[in-house]
């Protein structure tokens, strides 16, 4: 029997924000300090309009993947944040779920995938008056 030999892993974080307005990813080691790379819809596009689209955030990933494929590492943890906070969505843009899918097909090893959005714990008053926002 042939034993297919095992490719020894290299960790890394992904780091994925994701709001209405563009999507940034960023790579750090295993500890979280050292920046790897990173990328933002925003270097990949020349509209402003079009930050936020799936098609930047997978173009930021094809990006992170070379980058971090040249620098060793070959399996990522993801951490997925929304705006959150007080004011902010606590629901992701529609880039995180192509910048996910990107990095799986691009060969990178995932592992974890955790949402880190900022939950408030009732500190602030929400924006929008006694009645709320009317529409």
């Amino acid at each position: 029997m042939i034993q297919k030999q095992q490719k020894k892993l290299k960790w890394g974080i992904a780091h994925i924000y994701s709001s209405y307005n563009n999507t940034i990813i960023h790579v750090t080691d295993i500890t979280g300090t050292e920046t790897i790379a990173k990328s933002s819809g925003g270097m990949v596009t020349k509209s402003h309009r079009l930050e936020s689209s799936p098609t930047a955030a997978m173009n930021a990933a094809k990006m992170i993947a070379e980058n971090i494929r040249d620098k060793g590492i070959n399996a990522l943890n993801l951490r997925i944040r929304a705006p959150g906070g007080h004011n902010g969505p606590m629901s992701t843009g529609s880039g995180a779920q192509a910048a996910i899918r990107t990095l799986a097909r691009a060969g990178i090893r995932i592992g974890k995938i955790s949402e880190v959005t900022p939950v408030p714990h009732d500190g602030c008053r929400k924006k929008g008056g006694k009645r709320g926002r009317r529409v």
